[in-house]
């Protein structure tokens, strides 16, 4: 067990250059020249080298650089994909958008997961609720009893920076087809987003027609940006500082592994309710519910509904919604060994099997089931 929390994992080489002999002691007292900050819990900060994080700097000479696994990727394939968004508004780029652009970019692309006006539904999550400064109070619900209320946590109520919202729509939605949104796009969806949580920006809550745009977007008022222990928002050096003093946290204001606290310790509960004092009580009542008349329940189905259902169950990802028969009519003029191929190697924005790891049989039986069920 370390002593210190300010111990580094030095390599060699690092110890040299730290120090004017190798086998010297460490000084928690001491900040080491080669990377000047404290770190935390024995964590480590390391300089840059080229580029690259010095201790993982690859020694190329020391590998062979003839494998033949296709190439090195191009600047433009890396920059595509390198668009980190930070606290600060580092990596938000310009452009613009209002909450009514919003409203039908959303329509089409988001309410068949996200639910009409963000309240979500089908296992994904609502991304508003109301007045997120009204709500922002309910994070400090405790379900103490059964019909207790309990904390609203959305994205207006509890997300900390609204930069986060625009790098996650822009890298990772549509979820069938991420970074197919423009810039303007993204911004036109935060925008309407922010309308429903009636967060302010600079003040004053958006209209229909009010612009979002990267100097705006800094000033978006978050209910629960100071909600964090440390205040993540200053950035990491405060967060280093921040636990750099044990008086920041901890019962007894200091750091301990052991006799941290006085006699036993006592394990706390919520009134002491089991299961039987919820109302209505919870079922533990393991039965399937029963099919409906003339329901399937085959393989094929049980299939498609765990993992193609999200996008084929409507017409709004761009795929052949299952039950639509005109459109199934359309894509079986392909030949239906055309469309098990395209199912099993992709086509378009569905990625192959539609990005499951099923065996090619069980594709097969998704698609006879997708096509039975569309006549």
């Amino acid at each position: 067990m370390f002593k210190s929390y300010h111990k580094f994992l030095l390599s060699a080489a690092l110890v040299v250059a730290a120090s004017s002999s190798a086998s010297a002691q460490y000084d928690a007292s001491r900040v080491y020249p080669f990377n000047g900050k404290k770190v935390i819990d024995g964590g480590v900060t390391y300089p840059l080298k080229d580029g690259k994080v010095a201790a993982y700097f690859v020694n190329t000479k020391a590998h062979k650089t003839d494998f033949k696994l296709g190439r090195k990727a191009l600047k433009c394939e890396i920059d595509a994909w390198d668009m980190d968004v930070m606290y600060d508004g580092t990596g938000l780029p310009e452009g613009h958008g209002t909450p009514d652009e919003g409203s039908e970019l959303y329509e089409t692309k988001c309410a068949s997961c996200h639910g009409d006006f963000g309240s979500g539904g089908g296992g994904y999550p609502a991304l508003a609720k109301g007045n997120a400064y009204e709500l922002h109070k309910t994070l400090k619900y405790q379900r103490l009893h059964p019909d207790d209320e309990g904390p609203v946590r959305v994205f207006g109520t509890y997300w900390p920076v609204a930069t986060t919202l625009w790098w996650y729509i822009k890298t990772g939605m549509p979820h069938p087809s991420p970074l197919s949104l423009t810039d303007n796009e993204v911004y036109a969806l935060s925008a309407y987003i922010v309308q429903l949580n009636e967060l302010k920006v600079d003040g004053e809550e958006l209209d229909d027609d009010s612009e979002l745009t990267r100097d705006n977007f800094l000033k978006i008022d978050m209910p629960n940006k100071d909600g964090f222990e440390p205040k993540i928002r200053k950035g990491p050096d405060a967060v280093r500082e921040y636990f750099d003093n044990p008086k920041n946290f901890g019962a007894n204001k200091k750091r301990c592994m052991k006799d941290c606290f006085d006699g036993k310790p006592v394990v706390q509960r919520i009134n002491g309710r089991g299961i039987a004092d919820y109302i209505p009580p919870l079922s533990t009542t393991r039965d399937l519910p029963p099919k409906k008349k003339g329901e399937s329940d085959s393989e094929g189905k049980k299939l498609y509904e765990a993992n193609c259902a999200v996008c084929h169950s409507t017409d709004a990802m761009g795929a052949p919604k299952v039950g639509d028969k005109k459109a199934w009519e359309t894509v079986l003029k392909k030949g239906l060994d055309k469309v098990l191929q395209n199912a099993l190697h992709g086509i378009n924005g569905m990625p192959p099997k539609g990005g499951t790891n099923l065996p090619d049989d069980k594709i097969k039986e998704i698609v006879e089931y997708m096509i039975s069920a569309s006549k």
